[in-house]
């Protein structure tokens, strides 16, 4: 049997810069109809791999493909592909028949297809009977909407979006994360999408690609990427992560403890598979513990026994409904900041109080710490 390729597919492809790598041999997959993330700090070369993708720059090495066709020196007006760019680019003399249009009219399309083609990709995005309308009565995630649409009436095999939402206010923003996902499964075309956002990669993709310096540091979904970090890099850019330098001082099996340049004494535990497990006493080290992997309890509790447990002097409380935070010092100095309860005893937590804090070691990353 033969088996189908990818909608796109990248091998090994490098693009230099007078000796800069801003894509280092980077490999990838996506296979058809799914929500592509390429995640990653600005100068990170996401960019640069988009418009490689795209045919707006050409790759120094490495071979892509698109439905298993090689796209080297195949011009972007010729590749099956269309883009959405940050500022969306849409044309505020035209219509938004006419914004929509345009790539048909370019391609020689008769009028009377593109009216029909028009309208059915409008309904599609959920634009009904605008076609007549200017650009400037709509709102901004109707233009959005219409950026997409003007993409997806030329029913391209790969739809590239550069950072589309980072022009938006942030309710919209919020919104339009969940519109873009259920438009990519509207039309089952396959998204390839590149943001800084963490937040925007994980709520939308099915898989994510982690950028940093011309690589991908990791390739998996969203849970994968999140709570299973296999980089430094990855658990302190994906997600909020207290990070804690310290030392090992014992290794048992998984289990390795660790006192921290504060002076503070921590477990972690985590399979033979994870980034600890070739650690060695003396080693330094680098800890990562997700701010909602921190349990708080009064500072009272009876329950405040066993490792990885504590006291904590309350320093500050940022408030931000379901994500609100505290941030403690622990009795070594530590600054740390750990998930604020909305419920039990600690909903009136103030400056100056003190808590129990504790968690497991299960919870923690612990990776080598760079020299």
């Amino acid at each position: 049997m033969t088996q189908t390729p990818p909608d796109l597919a990248c091998r090994d492809l490098v693009k230099d810069y007078n000796g800069f790598h801003a894509v280092d041999h980077v490999s990838f997959d996506v296979p058809a109809g799914s929500f592509f993330s390429i995640l990653g700090p600005s100068g990170c070369g996401k960019t640069t791999l988009l418009r490689m993708i795209a045919g707006f720059q050409s790759p120094d090495h490495g071979d892509l493909q698109i439905k298993g066709k090689s796209m080297i020196g195949v011009a972007p007006n010729k590749r099956p592909v269309s883009m959405v760019f940050q500022h969306l680019a849409l044309f505020p003399t035209m219509s938004i028949g006419d914004n929509v249009g345009f790539g048909l009219r370019q391609r020689g399309v008769g009028k009377s297809e593109i009216k029909d083609r028009v309208e059915r990709v409008l309904d599609r995005v959920g634009l009904p009977g605008v076609s007549h309308r200017r650009i400037s009565s709509l709102s901004g995630g109707q233009k959005q909407r219409v950026a997409i649409a003007r993409c997806m009436v030329l029913e391209p095999d790969v739809l590239l979006l550069d950072e589309p939402l980072g022009a938006l206010d942030l309710k919209l923003r919020e919104h339009m994360k969940v519109e873009l996902k259920s438009l990519q499964a509207e039309f089952n075309t396959t998204f390839v999408y590149i943001t800084h956002d963490q937040s925007e990669a994980l709520v939308m993709s099915d898989t994510v690609a982690v950028m940093n310096h011309g690589r991908f540091e990791q390739i998996g979904t969203p849970q994968e990427v999140y709570h299973h970090p296999k980089t430094a890099f990855v658990a302190g850019f994906v997600g909020e992560a207290n990070a804690v330098a310290a030392k090992v001082t014992a290794v048992n099996g998984s289990q390795l403890s660790l006192v921290t340049d504060a002076g503070s004494e921590m477990h972690v535990q985590a399979p033979q598979s994870t980034p600890q497990s070739g650690l060695t006493v003396g080693q330094a080290a680098q800890v990562f513990l997700r701010p909602e992997a921190i349990e708080l309890l009064p500072a009272n509790s009876d329950r405040g026994d066993g490792i990885n447990t504590q006291t904590g002097e309350v320093l500050s409380i940022l408030f931000n409904g379901a994500n609100s935070t505290v941030t403690l010092r622990d009795p070594a100095g530590s600054v740390i900041k750990a998930a604020f309860p909305q419920t039990g005893d600690l909903t009136n937590l103030r400056p100056g109080d003190r808590v129990l804090t504790r968690w497991n070691p299960a919870q923690a990353r612990c990776y080598a710490a760079k020299g």
